[in-house]
């Protein structure tokens, strides 16, 4: 899953105004910054095989730090405690809602993914594999994606107009993910992996922009 992990970020600015949406879309692709980097350090690995599934081309067979299911647990209270020391208004909704951010990367995963998710080290892997058809997996990420834009739109306070910036914003989301969908696989591991640490930084560079020309002073 891509685009559909921004959904769960605007859902938890509904639920946690005071922070930044560009702080919830690192968040939500935590795991995958570190995957990413990991990947690019030899830590972790991945195959391109095209064809893996409709979904995906990466066969994910060693990811126990980042996408195991104790890692992604640290992983998401490290990032939620380091935004809660940044933002002193209800540190302890603050951490919850980061760390949920983060976790919920793991959680829609664990939808669309083979069995890849380790339990334990290695081992006891885990995926409902929702990648395998693409005529399920991608309606939900982009119904994942509206349905968490609707609720930033209903629930964070805006200036007039403003909504008009944030469906461009999603619609070009949508289009990305499409892309991703039916375009070429990655030439290779470490190009997959800058492509999505690329992805990320400007995805939350936009977000950040598009959160203050929308949100009321």
């Amino acid at each position: 899953m891509f685009i559909g992990h921004y959904g769960p970020a605007f859902g938890a600015k509904a639920a946690a105004k005071p922070i930044p949406l560009w702080v919830l879309f690192v968040a939500v692709q935590w795991l995958d910054v570190w995957w990413s980097i990991f990947v690019l350090t030899g830590v972790e690995k991945l195959r391109v095989v095209p064809g893996f599934t409709q979904g995906s081309a990466l066969d994910l067979y060693y990811m126990p730090y980042t996408h195991g299911l104790l890692g992604a647990l640290v992983l998401s209270a490290l990032l939620g405690g380091i935004v809660a020391l940044f933002i002193p208004q209800q540190r302890a909704l603050t951490f919850f809602v980061v760390a949920a951010a983060v976790f919920s990367h793991w959680i829609c995963d664990l939808i669309v993914h083979v069995p890849d998710l380790p339990l334990y080290d290695n081992t006891l892997k885990v995926g409902f594999g929702l990648w395998r058809h693409e005529w399920l997996s991608l309606p939900l990420e982009l119904i994942f994606l509206a349905v968490g834009a609707w609720l930033y739109t209903r629930y964070v306070p805006a200036k007039p107009r403003s909504n008009l910036w944030l469906w461009i914003f999603v619609s070009a989301m949508a289009a990305v993910e499409l892309y991703n969908a039916f375009g070429p696989p990655p030439a290779s591991n470490n190009a997959m992996a800058i492509k999505a640490l690329a992805a990320y930084g400007v995805l939350a560079l936009l977000a950040g922009i598009v959160d203050r020309t929308r949100t009321r002073a």
